[in-house]
């Protein structure tokens, strides 16, 4: 419905930045080669005493190589394992190139986790050295030490209080990237001519929705693999030119990771570092991003935003709203109504410059992967003049295995066709197989998993899913989370949630029934809603006491049954309950790529799901 920006080479193999990306050895070299291009073009931005600063191409390779060279002189070792905890920040690509550039392995960890996540990576990695970057963080990277005992060295990005401890020595990020660097790179081109694409580039650890984190062994040719993928889509589908991406996921997420971080090194964009989820929609404004790579939560929430924002405009807003969402709908369906154009033309411009306006005006795509997408709010930004793209993956496949794209035709209930260099069926029971350079080289130190989830070369995903006409994967949900209820039919939990969290009234939900006559919800209502609702009905404010107020549980169960109207038997929730709190990253009950932890949810409240079937 929207053409590209920018247009797109004839043959996206003969483009050179996609040659580089083939042909490149490693993650390192790859990044060498640019920063030489580049020169002192700017590449890594942050706000710094309320403005945005750059550090060049050539500023980030000298430190690069010489905190690499200063890891070796403390005594680090080809390939021994190298922690680092740190939020989105220049220091975590200087750092995880370094590391790698050192000739060890990188281990990304998330700033979420607790003392005992920490040492449980540390522990199974078998880390010898953390790099960490704020005072905060230390705190449980100093348990984390204490209890594993196998951390000879701490690397503070800022000056950090440093315990009393005799088991680590402290060093300093500003004295470790100092030196020759011209004497470093040389050190480095020596050491990295003999990383090959097979070798390991890092443990990317799995955020554990099922369980304790796993270490995914991604060699540099899994991450180079799909770099190159999606570079080609961009390349193919909107052209190469100034591109910069907004770094906002954890940089500790595989998605994150490849995609916002080595993608941009593979076409030479700039990367800025978002400052966080409550200054999100200023930073966009502000740093005017080509590509943003987000987690469809994040979609739901600025959608629900956006609706709230047009409702209190008025008549005529609510009527372009209304407009615009029809006719992409129309479009969609290849229905065109002769209508259809002037109103277009009238909704293009006075309604959808204002909603691209707060996404910076420059915006090529919104790339959504780490979950699926609710088809419904894909479209709506699509109606809204925004091209959104769905990529479908797992850590354990580098992580992107396909994405839609514009010119094999967006369908927003599809994850589109396998990318460059992936080779996919379809098992018997419906399983996703897929095949390829990305696949990880197995889980560390854990054969016994490593055999059960690749055989033959084939990574067996865990996703249910089908293949359409056009070769676009349709994902139906995760193989293990999959309902079945007593009379054996199969039912997908993420399709209703997804469903039942597009309601207002509806923040968070999950719903089981495994074994089960029919299907029940665990229900977090949507704070926002629940004070209007309370102040309509002359309430106080108290989410909790509001709960047990039938009028209010009539009112989201309203909710429940528009959302029912759309399921299937099977598929409709009979019961609910409600959460005693949100679902979060720090009550356990959701990993930090916004995912819930059904095994911690059922856990905690699996008395009051079961009482849904007594009632």
């Amino acid at each position: 419905m929207h053409a590209p920006s920018a247009a797109p080479v004839a043959n996206p193999a003969d483009d050179p930045l996609l040659q580089d990306v083939d042909s490149a050895n490693n993650l390192v070299e790859l990044f060498l080669k640019r920063a030489d291009e580049k020169g002192d073009a700017p590449f890594l931005g942050r706000k710094e005493n309320g403005e945005w600063a750059t550090q060049s191409w050539r500023e980030v390779a000298d430190q690069v190589c010489m905190l690499a060279e200063s890891l070796r002189r403390i005594g680090m070792k080809e390939g021994e394992r190298i922690a680092l905890v740190s939020e989105n920040r220049p220091e975590w690509c200087i750092a995880d190139l370094a590391i790698m550039a050192a000739g060890c392995i990188s281990v990304p960890t998330y700033i979420t986790n607790t003392e005992r996540d920490h040492a449980h990576i540390f522990d199974n990695s078998g880390s010898r050295a953390v790099i960490v970057s704020t005072e905060k963080l230390l705190k449980p990277v100093f348990g984390a030490i204490s209890r594993t005992g196998n951390v000879d060295h701490v690397i503070g990005i800022e000056d950090l209080h440093r315990q009393q401890s005799g088991s680590f020595d402290y060093h300093s990020w500003s004295d470790l990237i100092e030196g020759d660097a011209v004497a470093a790179r040389k050190a480095v081109e020596g050491r990295i001519a003999k990383i090959k694409r097979d070798d390991l580039a890092c443990l990317i650890y799995t955020s554990g929705t099922g369980g304790a984190p796993r270490g995914v062994r991604q060699h540099h040719g899994s991450i180079l693999c799909n770099a190159a993928g999606a570079a080609e889509i961009l390349i193919n589908d909107f052209g190469i030119k100034d591109e910069r991406f907004l770094s906002f996921l954890p940089l500790s997420h595989a998605y994150e990771h490849t995609c916002g971080q080595y993608l941009p090194i593979s076409v030479g964009a700039e990367i800025f570092y978002a400052e966080g989820l409550e200054k999100l929609a200023s930073n966009i404004e502000e740093t005017r991003p080509t590509i943003m790579v987000v987690v469809p939560r994040l979609f739901e929430v600025l959608r629900t935003r956006i609706m709230k924002q047009i409702e209190k405009q008025g008549r005529l807003a609510n009527f372009m709203m209304d407009s615009a969402l029809k006719i992409s709908e129309n479009s969609r369906e290849g229905k065109t109504r002769t209508r259809d154009k002037p109103l277009d033309f009238v909704v293009e411009k006075a309604l959808r410059p204002k909603i691209r306006a707060k996404f910076g005006g420059r915006l090529k795509a919104l790339v959504s992967g780490g979950a699926p997408l609710n088809p419904e709010v894909g479209n709506f930004f699509d109606a809204m003049g925004l091209t959104m793209l769905q990529g479908y993956g797992q850590t354990e496949a580098g992580p992107v295995i396909s994405c839609n794209r514009p010119r094999t035709g967006l369908k927003m209930d599809t994850v589109g066709p396998p990318m460059r260099g992936v080779e996919i069926k379809i098992a018997d029971d419906g399983e996703i197989l897929c095949r390829g350079e990305l696949v990880m080289h197995g889980y560390w130190r854990n054969e016994a998993e490593t055999a059960r989830t690749v055989v033959d070369g084939w990574l067996h995903t865990g996703n249910i899913g089908e293949i359409d006409h056009k070769g676009r994967i349709k994902i139906t949900d995760r193989k293990k989370d999959m309902i079945v209820n007593d009379k054996g039919d199969n039912v997908a939990p993420q399709k209703i949630e997804g469903m039942l969290t597009l309601q207002p009234e509806i923040a968070q939900a999950m719903v089981s029934g495994d074994n089960r006559p029919y299907v029940v919800g665990l229900i977090v209502p949507d704070a926002e809603w629940a004070l209007e609702w309370a102040r309509a009905n002359d309430e106080k404010f108290d989410l909790a006491a509001l709960q047990d107020l039938p009028a209010f549980k009539n009112a989201v169960r309203a909710a429940v049954d528009r959302t029912n109207k759309d399921l299937s038997v099977v598929e409709k929730v009979r019961q609910i309950a409600f959460a005693d709190e949100a679902f979060t990253i720090e009550n356990e009950e959701m990993t930090p790529s916004m995912k819930i932890r059904r095994h911690k949810i059922r856990d905690r409240y699996q008395e009051r799901i079961d009482g849904l079937y007594r009632s």
